[in-house]
């Protein structure tokens, strides 16, 4: 599994064939174009699925103007094959992680909870002493302080967050520390 391939194809695949892993699906955490801006080299180059959450879709159809505000090429059409939500899971050998609709950075925004590993792959939902924008399109303060408090916030203090920029956090630092997480 591939999450959130930004623009950094030939460093993803040279990892591939370095370790002769197989892509079995992209997983994208919100339609930004530094998260998904390289997802169709990278489904031509493996063959493999995207995954995205459906209330993204409108995003995807303005990764020419997200270009433009960050003075890029645009990638072209991005195309999910399955839109993944609340409930749904997602495998990478042995790893099974639960799919967490976050809304609030972007509508289609999801946080990857992998439970074994305890392990959460944040995207742009959650970084470490902050909170993901909501001033671009699709953004919400009520709702990612929302999402933060009812869905993230739920999981232990030992839970390891991979924030889509920026170090390393855990939840139980977050609580303790974050202003955006104060009650």
């Amino acid at each position: 599994m591939v999450i959130d391939p930004g623009d950094e194809i030939d460093s993803i695949i040279a990892i591939l064939r370095k370790h002769k892993l197989i892509v079995k699906q992209i997983v994208i955490t919100h339609a930004h174009i530094d998260h998904v801006g390289g997802a169709m080299k990278l489904r031509a180059a493996t063959g493999a699925p995207i995954l995205l959450n459906q209330n993204d879709q409108d995003l995807l159809k303005m990764l020419d103007v997200q270009a433009a505000w960050c003075r890029m090429a645009p990638p072209g059409k991005v195309e999910i094959d399955q839109s993944i939500g609340a409930a749904d899971t997602v495998k990478a050998g042995s790893l099974v992680a639960d799919v967490i609709h976050t809304p609030g950075h972007t509508e289609g925004s999801v946080c990857l909870y992998f439970p074994a590993e305890k392990k959460l792959i944040a995207g742009d939902t959650l970084f470490a002493g902050s909170i993901g924008r909501t001033d671009l399109p699709g953004g919400s303060m009520e709702k990612i302080i929302s999402s933060l408090h009812e869905k993230v916030l739920a999981l232990p203090d030992e839970t390891v967050v991979v924030p889509g920029h920026g170090p390393l956090t855990t939840i139980g630092e977050e609580r303790e520390s974050n202003p955006f997480l104060q009650k």
